[in-house]
């Protein structure tokens, strides 16, 4: 629907700009959010302009006057607005986004952001008020990033994709020019580095029925080479610094999947070593569960399920699907189907994306169905190294995508 998209595209770059141009966030937010009931009630007649984001400032622009006139009292603020709009040529086009005002910061939804992150407001809520107001995501959404249930995300903040393509290209224009402010920082380049890195392998992800394609089965030929080599000059550059940040490290072990001619030329084991240290330096339930991954696909299953059990017996991601997903996996490969079966039964429960679901139900029929655990879990790849070698037989199941 256009509506609909258009609001992932613009909604961050109107509330942005206008909050700017007013410096009231709660007249900006309920003025933007009328702008789209407008598109929503008139373009269905009318059809969709041919820019619909300068339609919808325009809208939210108009609105925010009208209120702001209709106030009791004239404030200050309406003679600013009045006095930027004239100096900036606003009083009969669109919002001049690209303008500093003063800060520097050329780019009205990087400048919202670091307000966003005022160090007043405690770390999570930086974030999820960050990732509402510029880029759109549902409470939802933002609960399961921060794994804690949706109620607990709605106070902080006062999916049927499996990822956002147009919001992933947003954040990495964010992040250019976020290593253009700082140049001499190394995390903000080995962000950037990450980001490209994940973002090369969009074409690969799904198929055309929009089924999940695991790592280890996707068509590298797929991968956007021009964005990977483009990372790896990145991340070369910053590790030459010397300053290694956890950014660098989630990239470098995303830069070891690309440099794979095949899955089953992966260096798990130089791998495992990175998610080591960035335990270290970084240390949170979701690294330990990336380096159980990696330690399965190093060392064998067994190895893995061990860390993946401890932490599961931690409490520390209770409800995230990811887990019992990649444990019923370990299980499998160990022939131990029934105990699979239970653990996927569990993962299909938790999560709500759809070719995540459709995934797991398919692991879970083929657990379930009867036959050696050879011959379910043997690939092509696995095949070709022998099948029974565990230190290659221990592919982990669908999130090997979002994890790696």
């Amino acid at each position: 629907m256009a509506v609909a998209e258009s609001f992932r595209q613009e909604s961050g770059r109107i509330v942005a700009g206008l909050i700017r141009l007013t410096g009231d966030w709660d007249l900006v937010e309920e003025c933007t959010q009328d702008a789209f009931a407008e598109a929503l009630r008139t373009w269905p007649e009318t059809g969709t302009p041919r820019r619909p984001g300068a339609w919808l400032t325009t809208v939210a622009r108009n609105c925010a006057y009208d209120r702001l006139r209709r106030a009791s009292t004239e404030t200050a603020k309406l003679k600013e607005v009045a006095v930027l709009a004239d100096q900036k040529g606003l009083s009969g086009g669109g919002v001049d986004l690209d303008a500093d005002g003063g800060s520097g910061i050329r780019d009205d939804r990087l400048r919202l952001m670091f307000t966003c992150c005022h160090p007043a407001l405690p770390i999570e809520a930086r974030v999820a008020l960050t990732l509402r107001t510029l880029a759109g995501l549902t409470t939802a959404e933002i609960a399961r990033a921060f794994l804690v249930p949706e109620q607990t995300m709605a106070k902080r903040l006062g999916g049927a994709d499996l990822a956002r393509e147009g919001l992933c290209a947003e954040a990495i224009r964010l992040t250019r020019a976020l290593v253009e402010l700082m140049p001499g920082e190394s995390e903000p380049a080995g962000l950037l580095a990450l980001m490209l890195l994940q973002h090369s392998r969009r074409g690969a992800r799904v198929d055309s029925a929009g089924n999940l394609i695991t790592l280890e089965d996707q068509d590298r030929g797929l991968w956007h080479r021009e964005e990977i080599d483009e990372a790896t000059r990145l991340l070369e550059r910053t590790l030459r610094a010397r300053r290694i940040g956890p950014y660098q490290l989630q990239a470098a072990i995303a830069a070891c999947h690309t440099e794979a001619r095949r899955a089953a030329d992966t260096n798990w084991a130089e791998i495992s070593a990175l998610y080591a240290c960035l335990a270290e330096l970084m240390p949170s339930p979701i690294v330990e569960l990336n380096r159980a991954v990696a330690v399965a696909m190093a060392d064998g299953p067994a190895a893995g399920l061990v860390l993946m059990e401890a932490l599961e017996a931690s409490g520390r991601l209770g409800g995230y699907h990811l887990l019992p997903a990649l444990r019923a996996d370990l299980l499998r490969r160990l022939g131990r189907r029934d105990d699979a079966a239970a653990s996927y039964r569990r993962a299909l429960h938790l999560t709500g994306n759809d070719a995540e679901r459709r995934y797991l139900s398919r692991r879970l029929d083929e657990t379930c169905g009867g036959g050696s655990a050879g011959s379910v879990t043997a690939t092509p790849a696995e095949r070709a190294n022998g099948g029974n070698d565990q230190r290659r037989w221990a592919r982990p199941g669908p999130p090997l995508t979002a994890l790696c």
